[in-house]
């Protein structure tokens, strides 16, 4: 007999996943499958392969194969350190990195280092949906959200943030740049949120996994000197290998945490999220050519602002409206005019019924406003031009 812990993870699987499988069992294509369906609700890079194949080898030692560090290895922390340093623009010392099996890994054990149950978390909604999960089920935390508003294109607000911090508030919890908005943070948004963690005793939690992905603004990490300055709030950073490298399939992701104690505790729980030692050769060949790294960042950029705008225009040729991205990899559609009786989630069905289009609805993100909807456009831009065509039958 189960847990009531795990009935209720059961219970209760990330939104997101469900219409993403249901997508992927019958999939379009021009020829074969016209009705197949379009999978644009999956935050997944599509674009950069071609330039990947070529450095994906890894020639393995012997010492490639054994038992090795549980946090990740030496030479795996070594180059990823020095690749962060360049994105957060301040030393990253290696031994404060801890590596494992991907960035839903690194979020979980940094809750459950930080939180007993009952604890709160302050996200500023809207938030990526897995969070709900990942935040939550092991940790026994509990998520307050913090809702920004529409109006203003649900800028980082740290007056929102503040409102929602009581007694139980352990952390402040912020994807940067934003997952669903594509908003990227500026620097004296998160240096006020850094006052409030500071006002609060609270600790900060930033999500930066689009951190190399944005393409219309400059990214600031919260580590970032013209951010952390003199700040004395309790920091830790979650980076992977998932969406900058287009690498979402090797589960990677990356904690990095300065405070000794919270360090020594996620070390231990890496030992239940390891990653296989030939994954980490394999990424350590990939970054340790640094000129190929400039060079392959820039160009995602330069692919995702293409797409971006593929995206922006087909949704401009149809009068579909949404809030200008800046980075990552979606687009947040404004379909509030089309929502009606039965409310978002009766649009949604409609558009993964009858326009046979996934599309992740604003409920799964922490929407409080109904009618937001996240459409993902990093994949070939003729399946985002026949996925919008059928959303737009959909609106009429």
């Amino acid at each position: 007999m189960v847990s009531n812990r795990a009935e209720a993870l059961v219970a209760r699987p990330p939104a997101i996943a469900a219409a993403h499988l249901r997508a992927e069992a019958d999939p379009y294509h021009p020829a074969r499958n016209p009705r197949g369906y379009l999978n644009l609700g999956i935050a997944e890079n599509r674009l950069v392969w071609d330039l990947l194949a070529p450095r994906l080898r890894a020639e393995l030692s012997p010492e490639d194969v054994r038992y090795g560090p549980l946090h990740g290895s030496t030479a795996l922390r070594d180059v990823t350190a020095d690749l962060l340093t360049g994105v957060w623009r301040t030393k990253v010392d290696p031994d404060h990195l801890v590596v494992v099996s991907g960035a839903s890994a690194a979020l979980d054990i940094i809750v459950s280092v930080l939180c007993d149950p009952g604890d709160s978390i302050v996200l500023a909604a809207p938030y990526y949906g897995a969070l709900e999960t990942l935040l939550t089920a092991r940790s026994g935390a509990r998520i307050v959200a913090a809702p920004l508003s529409s109006t203003d294109g649900f800028v980082l607000d740290a007056r929102a943030l503040e409102r929602a911090v009581d007694a139980s508030t352990r952390a402040i919890v912020l994807t940067s740049p934003c997952n669903p908005t594509g908003n990227v943070h500026a620097a004296a948004a998160l240096r006020q949120v850094l006052a409030v963690a500071e006002r609060h005793d609270l600790d900060v939690i930033a999500d930066e996994i689009y951190a190399n992905s944005a393409f219309g603004g400059d990214f600031v990490s919260v580590l970032d000197p013209r951010v952390r300055g003199g700040s004395r709030a309790r920091l830790h950073v979650i980076w992977g290998f998932a969406k900058d490298f287009g690498l979402s399939g090797l589960k990677v992701g990356v904690l990095h945490t300065s405070d000794p104690s919270t360090l020594a505790a996620a070390r231990a729980l890496a030992y239940f999220a390891p990653v296989s030692t030939e994954t980490q050769a394999l990424l350590t060949g990939l970054l340790d050519e640094r000129a190929w790294v400039r060079r392959f960042l820039a160009t995602n950029r330069t692919l995702l602002a293409d797409s971006y705008r593929h995206a922006a225009a087909t949704l401009d040729s149809y009068a579909i409206p949404y809030l200008p991205a800046r980075a990552g990899f979606s687009v947040w559609m404004d379909l509030r005019a089309w929502v009606r009786e039965g409310g978002e989630l009766l649009l949604a069905n409609e558009i993964l019924d009858r326009a046979r289009v996934n599309l992740t609805p604003g409920a799964a993100f922490g929407c409080r406003e109904p009618g937001w909807f996240r459409l993902c456009h990093t994949t070939a831009p003729e399946l985002v031009a026949e996925g919008v065509r059928r959303i737009a039958v959909v609106l009429g």
